[in-house]
């Protein structure tokens, strides 16, 4: 690779604000959605989504982002970083505007597939832009100071959502994109060269087709299930039996590619594949608990959009100490010794909210939520540090692109997984306080319990949304032991595959904050 003439310091400085600006707007929007679930949900404030629709609204995003990242590197290789990163702004910032005018559920679904794409397409030209702006130490100074748009954004994002949900309508959480992309258009245009690569990484179509569609069709016949609550139904098990298929032959394709962009050989060395395995199961158990907690705390402790916004900034705080404890922690012990123990901590946490109820104080709520911000944090950076260190260099950019593929996977899955559960367990829950009551309500109960509180509301019947409530409760207490149960399954993936103490080949390099960030 040809080093590009140095810039100036002045415009190498203006550039890192322009990607600061982007890397926040992505991490921003990748936590207000959360934030506006228990809104959406709502026919009257929002879209009177269903479950299922929500998993969709936010494992669509998930998963093109999933299948679409690692062939963005090679297009930016080809016609550019600018140009590539333009296009995913414009393509953000369009599919923004959709989300916030979406008429119904599918709109918005539709909409955040594409806001999904134009992740795919900025996230890799942001990190290629800033490793071609900046030279020797100053590449590392700048990467310590991008860095932290990760934790900005994700404290700030639930409490901007909050505010905007306490004033305007739900589609404000999107349109608020839309200014700061064009902003960040303009910067691009004026102060980025358009760096590309001389050596061109080859596109995968086939490859990218077959991941999506596997992935599509597998959380097509999860969330499928949760709608229709019965597994032998052939638009549950065909789906999911068809996705199985799509990825195994997606793995074959791949094997056969002298050049893949998703390289599953890599997954048969012992410390990556595993490694891998265990951040995938605990990508799953974050991203299943998330959903429960949007509607635990709007929708059971029927906290404001702001109140909620302010209570779950205790996770970004932990994730934010978590990346530099965990460096500190490694250096005197080893790997195992404390990525084995944080990530049961972890999973402990996603336990813990079958302990939650309608009456426990905020205190404790506040003190899970940091405890399990900190352990998340403690897991992501030195694992994810070291499985690409594990690789030789030639390979680190195909590790790194595995790595990225099966954390949003796991992602996508566990929404998928998480929320069909809920829906099963509540329906069966909230059907014996269903006796009697006309088939309208009766309908519009079982499909989530949000719409049995609104129902409750329009017909007059308090002790409905009561027991809504509760059944809610025990969907949430019955998914969290399944959850933990999951990524305590990644605990014991690390405690079996990363090497003892003493037995590491090499150092463990000081792990990426952001990538400790970018799960929680």
């Amino acid at each position: 690779m040809t080093a590009p003439p140095a810039l100036p310091k002045s415009r190498q400085r203006l550039i890192l604000a322009v990607l600061m600006l982007c890397s926040l707007l992505i991490w921003i929007d990748n936590t207000v959605l959360s934030t506006a679930l228990e809104t959406l949900a709502d026919p009257a404030r929002g879209l009177g989504a269903n479950p299922g629709q929500l998993q969709w609204a936010t494992g669509s995003y998930t998963l093109a982002f999933a299948t679409l990242m690692f062939t963005a590197g090679a297009l930016g290789d080809r016609f550019g970083h600018r140009t590539v990163f333009s296009s995913g702004l414009v393509i953000f910032a369009g599919s923004s505007l959709w989300a916030a005018y979406a008429g119904d559920a599918g709109q918005l679904i539709a909409a955040r597939a594409a806001m999904g794409v134009g992740s795919a397409l900025i996230t890799p030209a942001m990190m290629a832009i800033l490793v071609w702006t900046f030279t020797g130490p100053a590449r590392a100074g700048a990467i310590g100071v991008f860095s932290t748009s990760a934790g900005v954004g994700m404290a700030a994002g639930p409490v901007l959502a909050g505010f905007l949900l306490d004033h305007f309508w739900w589609g404000s959480v999107f349109l608020i994109n839309v200014p700061v992309a064009a902003l960040a258009l303009l910067g691009l245009a004026v102060l980025v060269p358009n760096f590309r690569s001389p050596a061109l990484r080859p596109l995968d179509p086939a490859g990218m087709l077959l991941s999506i569609s596997g992935l599509v069709a597998l959380a097509y016949g999860l969330i499928r299930a949760g709608q229709v609550a019965v597994w032998s139904r052939t638009d549950v098990w065909a789906p999911i039996v068809a996705g199985l298929v799509l990825l195994a032959v997606f793995v074959l394709v791949e094997l056969r590619v002298k050049v893949p962009s998703f390289d599953p050989r890599l997954l048969a060395h012992r410390t990556f594949g595993g490694g891998n395995a265990a951040l995938g199961l605990l990508l799953f158990g974050v991203a299943a608990i998330t959903f429960y907690n949007a509607f635990y705390l709007q929708g059971a402790l029927g906290f404001s959009p702001m109140k909620a916004g302010l209570a779950n900034i205790p996770t970004a705080f932990g994730a934010l100490a978590g990346a530099p404890l965990a460096t500190r922690l490694v250096r005197r012990l080893s790997l195992r010794a404390v990525a084995v123990p944080a990530l049961t901590v972890a999973a402990l946490t996603m336990g813990g909210y079958g302990f939650l109820g309608l009456q426990t104080p905020l205190v404790w709520i506040e003190i899970l939520l940091l405890v399990q911000g900190l352990s998340v944090g403690i897991v992501i950076g030195p694992v994810t540090a070291a499985l690409i260190s594990n690789l030789p260099l030639e390979q680190a950019g195909a590790g790194s692109a595995v790595t990225n593929t099966v954390r949003q996977t796991g992602s996508v899955i566990g929404i998928a997984v998480g929320g069909t559960i809920m829906s099963i367990v509540y329906r069966r829950a909230i059907e014996p306080s269903l006796d009697g009551a006309p088939g309208p309500v009766r309908d519009q109960a079982r499909v989530s319990a949000e719409q049995a509180r609104h129902v409750a509301t329009a017909a007059h019947r308090p002790a409905l949304a009561q027991a809504a409530d509760n059944a809610f409760v025990h969907a949430m207490h019955v998914g969290a032991g399944w959850i933990a149960a999951i990524a305590l399954l990644g605990a014991a993936v690390l405690l079996i595959t990363l090497p003892a103490a003493g037995k590491e080949k090499r150092p463990v390099p000081e792990p990426d904050c952001e990538e400790a960030r970018s799960s929680v």
